[in-house]
């Protein structure tokens, strides 16, 4: 295991090498932070000339609801492996115990049956808490989960709520830990067919293209052209990864934590931020395409 991940490390940092780095989009991207409460990590890679921009790239964050990116990829493991069928019907019993919310699934009776692709559609386009903890337990567990992403080569990206032996990793990044950069390398590889096999990765991919959370970084894309992503939000973390199919298209992830602004109105700092990024990427990569967005907030 040691030399796989030393060859993984020497292997990042050679292609992070040939990679050319966008100096005046990170100067940009610097400008625009500048001020914000609390800590920002962003990664940036436009894929047709391989230009990256990054901020704290390799710092861990909290996921939030992104977390919900590696269950998926251990339920459709699992389905790969002809363990679990796409269709397959389980049956919601009400002992999670957590607090629900808003949560559909929650809302369901004891004993009702939903299938497992409903699950999976929950859990990334609404961002279903409930449902995702059912589909944790179904991907095998958090250890499980852990264990995929190790042998995928993510270094970094990992499930610590309700995985036995990650209970101080909780205490600090709660749910899941990920970095802008890894959590983007997920994505690329998802976009390239790359995680797992090219059906189990199209398959993420559809997913991850129907959003009902789409008023912050998506609210800045044409609605013409395909996006695939993932936000998460707690008091003090405001995160979002994105695929942008643009005819310049690029990957992008912003996360933030220590947020002095915990409110839950559009104007919040880190989601304005957000939005004032996505915007600007947008322009920068694709400005030959004119579109009025919906406003970023003050």
């Amino acid at each position: 295991m040691k030399k796989i991940i030393t060859f993984f490390l020497t292997f990042c940092s050679l292609f992070s090498i040939a990679q050319k780095t966008d100096k005046k989009l990170e100067k940009q991207i610097s400008d625009l932070i500048n001020g914000f409460h609390g800590t920002v990590g962003i990664y940036v890679h436009e894929l047709k000339k391989d230009r990256v921009a990054s901020i704290n790239a390799d710092t861990l964050f909290p996921t939030a609801s992104i977390v919900k990116i590696p269950i998926m990829i251990g339920i459709l493991n699992r389905i790969q492996n002809k363990e679990l069928e796409f269709h397959q019907v389980f049956i919601y019993k009400d002992t999670m115990n957590y607090d629900p919310g808003e949560d559909i699934l929650a809302s369901f009776k004891p004993d009702e049956k939903i299938f497992l692709s409903k699950l999976i559609l929950l859990s990334i386009s609404l961002s279903d808490n409930t449902a995702s903890l059912m589909l944790q337990g179904i991907a095998g567990g958090g250890q499980r989960i852990n264990y995929l992403m190790d042998s995928l080569g993510y270094l970094y990206t990992r499930v610590n709520s309700r995985t036995p032996g990650r209970e101080k990793e909780r205490e600090i990044y709660g749910w899941g830990q990920t970095t802008p950069r890894e959590i983007a390398k997920i994505m690329e590889q998802i976009e390239k067919g790359e995680v797992l096999s090219k059906t189990s990765s199209d398959r993420m991919l559809r997913t991850l293209g129907r959003q009902y959370w789409d008023e912050v970084a998506v609210s800045q894309i044409p609605p013409n052209i395909f996006v695939a992503s993932k936000h998460g939000s707690l008091d003090q973390n405001r995160n979002e990864i994105l695929y942008v199919n643009a005819p310049n298209p690029y990957i992008f992830s912003i996360f933030t934590k220590n947020n002095n602004d915990q409110s839950w109105e559009y104007n919040n700092e880190a989601w304005v931020l957000t939005r004032k990024l996505s915007a600007l990427l947008f322009r920068y990569f694709n400005p030959g395409i004119l579109y009025e967005a919906a406003p970023t907030g003050r």
